[in-house]
């Protein structure tokens, strides 16, 4: 079979199976199944598949049918300019979440004006925490971006943590993050963090019918789904997150618009509490200073 052909019959087969954005899906695919990149496509159309491609090919596009997400079939997920090593033990990374970390680079140039945002920070200037860190994709993010940052990172599942290490060393940054298994901060010292930053589950059981099926279907439940309401895990971490900080440290999380108000009324005894929209205009990242 001739690529076009491929191409094009994964495009149908993908539609027909109401997979969203199928042209994306079927190219992602095939990129996978090839190891080639998208003008591959353009510059070779005629090249034919061998037999084990087109099986290779047909397996791939099989799962994705079905619903797994192409990341999971893929083991790959872009975040921050980072290549990651993905699997269903974690939560695939989303371009919202990075909202989370422009807003730790900002609030790094507004506490420390003699130091770009982006730029770099003196050794142990700065302790970070990444409370629920899945595939490690806010931790090696603001290690990149904070090459004088210490960094811990907690999760609760010894997999996920796996993936993360997994992370870490691939983009060489497994000496700058220290990983632990825990519950939120337990163990973690107090009064000792500049920012804790957490991705936390914020999807109430109630909402359950308004999550993509693939999301419900595929994605770890215990990293989507925080209780009946969906602020439960948040309200747990905002008093450990207050115990954890120096004063005038800031706790930075990831939120969904329908919690917004409810989280911002959990953090009235902290200060400067402020949310952020994503591109969508939903709010998405709620951040706080704990008082001096």
């Amino acid at each position: 079979m001739q690529l076009k052909d491929a191409l094009a019959g994964a495009v149908a087969r993908l539609t027909a199976n109401n997979v969203p954005s199928p042209r994306m899906n079927a190219e992602l695919l095939l990129m996978f199944t090839l190891s080639c990149d998208r003008a591959h496509f353009f510059a070779h159309p005629e090249r034919e598949l061998t037999s084990d491609e087109e099986s290779r090919y047909e397996h791939a596009l099989a799962e994705r049918s079905r619903g797994i997400p192409a990341q999971y079939i893929t083991g790959h997920q872009e975040f921050w300019g980072m290549d990651l090593i993905v699997t269903p033990a974690v939560l695939i990374p989303r371009p919202e979440t990075e909202h989370v970390i422009e807003t730790v680079l900002n609030c790094v140039g507004r506490t420390c004006p003699e130091r770009e945002p982006k730029g770099p920070t003196p050794a142990g200037s700065l302790y970070i925490a990444d409370v629920g860190t899945g595939s490690g994709c806010i931790a090696l993010a603001l290690a990149k971006e904070l090459p004088g940052a210490e960094i811990y990172a907690t999760d609760n599942s010894p997999a996920a943590l796996e993936v993360a290490r997994a992370n870490a060393a691939r983009h060489q940054l497994e000496s700058r993050i220290q990983f632990r298994e825990a519950d939120l901060l337990s163990g973690l010292p107090d009064n000792s963090f500049d920012f804790v930053v957490s991705n936390p589950p914020y999807v109430g059981e109630s909402e359950e019918d308004q999550v993509q099926l693939e999301v419900r279907k595929f994605e770890p439940r215990n990293a989507v789904f925080a209780g009946p309401a969906g602020t439960e895990v948040i309200a747990r971490l905002i008093p450990q997150a207050h115990a954890a900080l120096k004063p005038g440290g800031s706790l930075i999380m990831e939120i969904s618009g329908t919690i917004a108000d409810e989280v911002a009324t959990l953090l009235n005894s902290w200060q400067s509490v402020a949310i952020k929209p994503d591109l969508q205009s939903i709010p998405r990242v709620i951040s706080a200073q704990k008082t001096s």
